[in-house]
């Protein structure tokens, strides 16, 4: 089946959420990746461990603990994190101001080193992941699944989005979107599935110069149950 216009998508989903007006307004600010360039690198590690520990679990306790985890990780100092002994990290794992699960603790440190490593390179993590070209997202996510821990599936992508960088999800409603098209089969992670899904995406983009998040939510607003009564 051919690619949907971009404008046959932003009509449908305008009707479905009361007008143009109500859409661009859901639709919200494109992202700026120069915005994450500017971030700390112990940014980017908080993001990553609290999307990690909010995957499976209930997102508002995590949130209502994260001041804590904070404060046990010191702040997630890289250099802090990388010099905490194993056994350190197990008495961490257990302090009952944090969410106790050893396995999701462990991530902390090897996520820093992922970071320590590209560092290496001559410049901070977060210029690194600004940096990396929106029309190859999935290329990041890949490279998150494969240095990192736990960062795989849909964990990587919205501790990107949560950091402010640029990235489409695949939510139930964008998954929904591609099936109901037959624009994918199979596994929504496979490599042929993601080319599918950014290509398209980066059609959209050419289309109408939107965001990749803006576009995101774009295709989920035209799909699904999300409807909307105009006012």
């Amino acid at each position: 089946m051919s690619l949907e216009s971009f404008n046959s998508i932003y009509q449908r989903a305008a009707e479905r959420k009361g007008g143009e007006t109500a859409l661009r307004f859901l639709l919200g600010d494109g992202a700026d990746d120069q915005q994450v360039k500017q971030l700390s690198d112990d940014r980017l590690l908080s993001a990553f461990t609290k999307k990690v520990f909010q995957s499976g679990f209930v997102w508002r306790v995590v949130e209502q603990k994260w001041p804590d985890f904070e404060q046990v990780f010191f702040q997630f100092d890289i250099e802090k994190i990388l010099m905490m002994p194993e056994e350190m990290l197990e008495v961490k794992a257990s302090d009952p101001k944090i969410i106790r699960n050893f396995n999701k603790v462990k991530t902390i440190k090897a996520n820093a080193q992922m970071i320590f490593e590209e560092q290496q390179n001559g410049h901070s993590f977060a210029e690194f992941v600004a940096k990396w070209p929106s029309d190859n997202i999935i290329g990041l996510w890949a490279y998150l699944k494969k240095h990192g821990q736990r960062l795989g599936g849909n964990t990587g992508p919205y501790a990107l989005r949560a950091l402010g960088k640029d990235t489409f999800l695949l939510s139930r409603d964008v998954e929904g979107y591609f099936r109901a098209h037959d624009l994918i089969s199979g596994g929504i992670n496979t490599k042929a599935s993601l080319n599918t899904i950014q290509a398209s995406f980066n059609q959209w983009q050419q289309e109408s110069g939107l965001s990749l998040a803006q576009l995101s939510r774009l295709v989920a607003y035209a799909t699904g149950d999300n409807a909307v009564q105009a006012a």
